[in-house]
């Protein structure tokens, strides 16, 4: 796609590339504490500060939880809220998830996934987030640096759409991207805030018969987050649902707008093709995996092999008729899970995918590989044996091991 702005090609780790997005993002507060591998995250953030290149209010807190907390708090009271997090720190901030979806304030948070204790360790996997699938957050994941700086700025405008009014979380794999420096294209700091505007709020009745802003304002008293037992529970998380409902037709807007300005695009937002068309055997993943499945693909194609790859963007909402649609000819299909749940036969992505093949048409054979927990690296031929084990299941009808650990020690 032709690129209408013109962008400047920047050296930036992931972590980089995310703060820059931040940077150029017009954010009134940013409340950070550190963990790796997201440290560089709001450490590079707070050389912006320090320096006088944004106008950010920076809240250094006690633990994540706390920023959380402060989070939500400036993003009520009006204000474009930012913090970054991963693994343990995430779990941490588990209950003030669940309060930022509820109080529809639309945070936008970096993951930097790695795994989560114990055993200790600092390495990438997707434990810690698909822990917070059920919190309420929109969740994407990045595939490499560039969309990880493009996915931030893109965040900002599907959370604080009126539509929406939800947190957005951006995924990158820990240390894979958060520390490996690429090329990234970055747009000029005025196309990234016109792109992203200013922020705007639903008008809402208040108690005392007044239409004001949604926000928190001593000039029109309002409450947010009250208690609401048997009688009106039930209805705010139902519209917490229509807001996921809306964002699937509002990610792939952003997406399509944002590629006017940047030339590049990710799929339709929720999930990317790539060699479909004629797939017989697929796989999907998530994430930065992605990259080495496409050159997968690739040999296999030169080999007459009908490969193909999906790429899981948005993971919630779960675009079902989008999966269905783009996995339609597919007939043996691997379902990539960089996570365990522990004796829920199978990772939380592949349970997903059965579910929504369940009154579908048209099933494919679907097997689940468990792969490359604590950041355990999985090599182009451990990938490409995950084809060939499709295969056999086109041969012989059936899978004999629905769920596969690859690269496990026997």
């Amino acid at each position: 796609m032709q690129k209408t702005v013109k962008q400047e090609m920047t050296a930036l780790a992931g972590d980089q590339a995310v703060a820059y997005a931040v940077k150029q993002s017009d954010v009134d507060v940013v409340a950070a504490y550190p963990i790796t591998p997201q440290t560089i995250i709001v450490e590079k953030f707070s050389e912006y500060v320090a320096d006088g290149e944004v106008e950010t209010e920076f809240v250094c807190v006690e633990s994540e939880h706390s920023a959380m907390a402060a989070s939500i708090a400036a993003s009520a009271t009006g204000a474009r809220a930012f913090t970054a997090t991963a693994s343990a720190g995430l779990a941490l901030m588990h209950e003030m998830l669940f309060v930022a979806s509820g109080c529809r304030t639309p945070v936008v948070m970096a993951v930097a996934n790695r795994a989560l204790s114990a055993p200790l360790n600092i390495h990438g996997d997707h434990s810690d987030s698909m822990a917070q699938r059920d919190s309420g957050w929109i969740q994407l994941y990045a595939e490499n640096s560039q969309e990880a700086y493009d996915s931030i700025i893109q965040a900002f405008r599907i959370a604080e759409n009126l539509d929406v009014l939800l947190p957005v979380m951006v995924g990158l794999d820990g240390f894979t991207l958060s520390h490996t420096l690429e090329n990234v294209e970055t747009l000029p700091e005025e196309a990234v805030k016109e792109f992203v505007g200013v922020r705007k709020f639903p008008n809402v009745l208040t108690h005392n018969g007044k239409t004001a802003p949604f926000k928190l304002d001593p000039a029109n008293p309002m409450t947010m987050g009250p208690i609401a037992l048997q009688n009106y529970y039930f209805e705010f998380k139902r519209q917490q649902e229509e807001g996921m409902e809306h964002a699937v037709n509002v990610i792939q807007e952003v997406n399509n707008e944002y590629a006017k300005i940047s030339g590049r695009s990710y799929g339709n937002g929720l999930v990317e093709k790539y060699c479909l068309e004629d797939a017989e055997v697929a796989a999907i993943c998530l994430g930065s995996t992605a990259g080495t499945m496409k050159t997968v693909v690739d040999d296999l194609r030169q080999e007459g092999i009908k490969a193909g790859l999906l790429r899981l963007r948005t993971f919630r909402p779960l675009p079902v008729e989008e999966i269905r649609s783009a996995l339609a000819n597919v007939k043996a299909l691997a379902v990539m899970d960089k996570c365990m749940s522990f004796g829920g036969n199978g990772g939380p992505v592949f349970h997903e995918f059965r579910h929504l093949f369940y009154d579908a048409a048209k099933r494919p054979y679907i097997v689940n590989y468990i792969y490359g927990l604590g950041g355990r690296d999985t090599s182009p031929r451990e990938l490409r044996s995950i084809y060939e084990t499709l295969q056999g299941i086109l041969q012989t009808g059936c899978v004999e091991k629905p769920i596969q650990y690859l690269g496990l020690r026997g």
